[in-house]
């Protein structure tokens, strides 16, 4: 499966998921406009922190998520193998294998 097909298939997903739990739902996107659009860092730099932690936690959906929101914040290929580097100083082996995945996401979805 692509890249863009386990993108579509995650968002489907979640949109069902809402449609269970609306209230929770609310709660939780009201949370995420929160801290990305609040604080001190920019929404890019906040998105690569998300996507370093989806890469340590193994969490493939986040990963497509949250590199197809670095890929429209305008995040070059660079800065997301320096955040991937970092990413893998941290976790170790486990994260190597999900920082490849990362980077083809990324590819993929910018090609």
């Amino acid at each position: 499966m692509s890249w863009k097909e386990k993108l579509s298939d995650t968002r489907g997903g979640l949109r069902n998921l809402n449609g269970a739990i609306p209230d929770a739902a609310r709660a939780f996107g009201g949370l995420g406009k929160a801290v990305k659009e609040g604080g001190v860092l920019d929404f890019k730099t906040k998105e690569f922190i998300a996507l370093g932690i989806s890469v340590a936690v193994r969490c493939e959906p986040c990963i497509s998520l949250h590199v197809d929101s670095l890929v429209k914040a305008g995040a070059t290929r660079e800065e997301l193998a320096d955040v991937l580097a970092m990413t893998i100083q941290m976790g170790g082996g486990p994260s190597m294998m999900y920082a490849a995945k990362a980077l083809e996401c990324y590819d993929e979805l910018t090609g």
